[in-house]
């Protein structure tokens, strides 16, 4: 079995940033920190740490951490605090329309154990095994990696998605341009297009996965030259 790579987010993001790019998207889009939905709500790092990380510092073991606690009491606090995390932004919808947190009661039977042992672990600050972590995860609509993986790997695990997600869109978009462009009269039906729609017809008869990568490349050149007349004018 390979090692697992280690997780650089800022490089991660750097690969997000410039894909977004290419599907039309800004950097604050995609990599948008707070709010559901953003890096903190999917990763389980406060905002803070997050915009720590994506400027390339060290991510300490738990956001909460207090000097003199040795390492093993450090990961409890950190899943202790990624539980609460967990309960503070994942609510619950009532019948009325409004928000509140689950209860421990509700969150216990899910993990399959009590409202009273969940309580204590809270206030102790020390993790569940590796059942009820799972379990509590599970309750909430999350892995159990959430929980658990230090602040580095959290981070680069929701980039990574992002990334697999932006990647796919751009395969889609290019897929229809080649289609488009493919399509298009001599005139290439668009004056935005120039040299981009001629090497597309000129690849008509190539296979998709040979030329889109070729399209994708003389557009973005075509693209960059238009930017710099632009800045010449």
């Amino acid at each position: 079995m390979s090692e697992r790579a280690t997780p650089d987010p800022v490089e991660t993001a750097r690969r997000i940033a410039s894909l977004a790019e290419r599907v039309g998207l800004t950097r604050a889009e995609v990599l948008r920190v707070e709010g559901e939905g953003g890096l903190s709500f999917a990763s389980g790092l406060p905002p803070e740490q997050v915009e720590s990380l994506l400027r390339g510092r060290q991510g300490t073991t738990s956001p909460q951490g207090v000097r003199g606690t040795t390492d093993a009491e450090e990961r409890h606090r950190q899943v202790v605090d990624r539980i609460l995390f967990l309960r503070r932004t994942r609510l619950k919808g009532s019948s009325d329309g409004s928000l509140r947190p689950y209860s421990l009661a509700e969150i216990a039977a899910g993990a399959g154990t009590s409202a009273q042992w969940l309580d204590k672990m809270i206030r102790a600050g020390k993790a569940p095994n590796l059942d009820h972590a799972a379990g509590i995860a599970g309750f909430f609509g999350e892995k159990i990696e959430f929980l658990v993986d230090p602040p580095d790997d959290a981070l680069d695990r929701v980039l990574q998605q992002i990334h697999k997600d932006l990647l796919e869109k751009t395969v889609e978009r290019q897929s229809q341009d080649l289609e488009r462009l493919k399509s298009a009269g001599p005139g290439g039906g668009d004056s935005e297009l120039g040299i981009v729609a001629y090497a597309a017809r000129a690849l008509a008869e190539v296979p998709d996965d040979t030329a889109q990568p070729l399209i994708a490349l003389i557009e973005s050149v075509a693209r960059r030259a238009r930017e710099e007349r632009a800045r010449e004018k």
